[in-house]
């Protein structure tokens, strides 16, 4: 069975000229008006009970280019207004599937400033990013190479709130490919005292990079609240206040790369806990701490490296009972605040590490699910299985 190349995303920080900030801001300004234009004709389409798409869309955006109001768009490559439609039509087909809300407009101050350029949109050559309408190349920080011989296919530009550019290249990577199958298996369980606990006792810190930098946060958040509304200083107390956001993300970022990486790369099965986070935020007393732990940026970046080396993730149910389950007899605990970090046994008498067991209770569900099947079952009846598991162990 041939392996097909993983397609990666490389990204890097670049610094365009005034011509070139225009051109981009130009262009990312027509985007969101063609993305809004598009929406809005699908939604009246949509309460006409009629049916609009892609090509639809591409056809009234060709009208709209015609028309004096709009004839703005055609100043801009044509390249990033396709490719929004696309977005659009993905946007939908996932809320159609159930998968995701029905799609919102975008709004100018909130919305993230990007547009997506296609191989027709762009010139890469000799190493140098040429992009439609341009005359110069991006001066882009090459902090890592590109694979060899790489051939980008798609390449998006965007602009964070704190003012910083980035471009994000699209290609195969042909050194990643699946490791050495091995035995090793492991139970990871997220928290807040310690922001990974593993099956194999080992604890992963919680930095909490948020308190951190929350002084400098708040000092920040004052001086932007001073400000004049729609004033020049405003936008500069915007900045700054964006930027401590950014380097606490930069920071949280690097960490969950460091550590999925290690995880993937010792672990044939990797089995964690399927939280809501969505859900567990809306707890007020928690909601930061959870946040500045990035669950759900754990979970996204252990699945996506997961299915690049060959590795399988297996989430447990969430109303498993991972922490009140004695990992040495199986019985079930009927209450475990937050504050008891470790307990005993009431019927064994085995002295528990609240996260090692849960660690441990949720490799031996994974592994049962592995082997009986997963999805059917209800929490008790897995509670048997992992019981069965633990005492074999």
């Amino acid at each position: 069975m041939a392996v097909h190349p993983v397609k990666r995303a490389f990204k890097y920080r670049f610094y365009p000229s005034d011509v070139q900030a225009a051109e981009l801001l130009r262009t990312f300004g027509c985007v969101r008006k063609v993305y809004n234009l598009a929406l809005a004709a699908r939604s009246e389409a949509w309460a006409r009970r009629e049916r609009v798409n892609y090509h639809a869309t591409s056809a009234m955006l060709t009208a709209w280019k015609k028309t004096e109001e709009l004839a703005f768009l055609n100043e801009v490559s044509s390249v990033p207004l396709q490719q929004t439609l696309r977005h659009l039509n993905c946007a939908f087909a996932n809320f159609f599937a159930r998968r995701a809300k029905y799609p919102r407009f975008k709004s100018r101050k909130t919305s993230r400033k990007s547009a997506e350029y296609t191989a027709s949109g762009f010139r890469f050559r000799d190493g140098t990013l040429t992009l439609a309408k341009m005359a110069d190349p991006l001066d882009i920080v090459w902090s890592r190479p590109l694979p060899e011989g790489a051939k980008p296919s798609t390449v998006t530009v965007s602009q964070d709130p704190a003012g910083h550019w980035f471009v994000s290249i699209l290609c195969e990577d042909p050194s990643v490919t699946p490791l050495p199958a091995t035995d090793a298996a492991i139970g990871i369980d997220v928290g807040l005292h310690h922001l990974l606990t593993l099956s194999s006792g080992e604890k992963v810190a919680n930095p909490r990079h948020e308190r951190r930098d929350r002084v400098r946060l708040a000092r920040a958040q004052r001086e932007l609240s001073r400000k004049a509304k729609g004033s020049a200083n405003r936008d500069k107390a915007r900045r700054r206040v964006a930027k401590v956001h950014a380097r606490i993300a930069d920071r949280r970022r690097d960490l969950l790369h460091q550590v999925t990486t290690r995880l993937v790369r010792e672990n044939q099965t990797l089995v964690i806990e399927d939280l809501t986070v969505t859900n567990m935020v809306k707890n007020h007393t928690l909601a930061r701490a959870i946040s500045d732990a990035g669950w759900r940026e754990f979970r996204s970046m252990l699945e996506y490296k997961a299915a690049w080396y060959g590795r399988e993730v297996i989430a447990v149910d969430r109303f498993f009972p991972s922490t009140r389950l004695c990992s040495g007899c199986g019985s079930v605990r009927d209450r475990l605040p937050l504050s008891v970090r470790t307990w005993t046994c009431g019927t064994c008498g085995t002295a528990h590490d609240r996260d090692v067991n849960a660690a441990n209770n949720l490799l031996a569900a994974g592994l049962a699910a592995s082997v009986c099947g997963a999805g059917v079952r209800t929490p008790n009846e897995m509670i048997f299985e992992v019981v069965g598991s633990l005492r074999e162990r």
